[in-house]
């Protein structure tokens, strides 16, 4: 398969933008699940924020191997990125900053001031999710 980047600048420029990936994580003796999740890459890990004890923690909890999908757009060539690694699940105290970075990217902020001022008066019930891939694949 073709790389769909011509190299790791144009590939983080890809990640850049506001795209939702698929979490995949491993359930015990069924089929991995998907979930979408807001991202960032900084150029070596993938970080994520979650609500602490939901079933996507457990599972990680249980088997930290996972799956971080990122594609294109529709309406764009097609491209896609994945990571493969283990995930750390790390303190809230970790996860606030990126819960709100992320709100800022993703939302109109403005009209979701109440949702964030919610987030953050409960900041201690978030978790932060990191992966160093041990694999990173692209395509197109």
């Amino acid at each position: 398969m073709a790389q769909a980047f011509r190299d790791e600048a144009e590939r983080d420029a890809f990640l850049a933008e506001p795209r939702l990936a698929i979490l995949i994580s491993n359930r015990d003796r069924q089929a991995p699940i998907g979930v979408p999740v807001w991202f960032e890459w900084d150029g070596e890990q993938v970080l994520m924020f979650s609500a602490k004890g939901v079933a996507k923690i457990r599972r990680i909890e249980q088997d930290p191997r996972a799956m971080v999908l990122v594609t294109n757009h529709v309406g764009e060539d097609e491209a896609w990125v994945s990571f493969e690694g283990e995930m750390e699940i790390l303190p809230e105290e970790d996860a606030w900053p990126l819960a709100e970075r992320l709100a800022r990217r993703y939302w109109d902020v403005e009209a979701k001031e109440d949702t964030l001022a919610a987030w953050e008066a409960a900041k201690d019930s978030f978790v932060l999710l990191r992966m160093k891939p041990v694999r990173i694949r692209t395509g197109h």
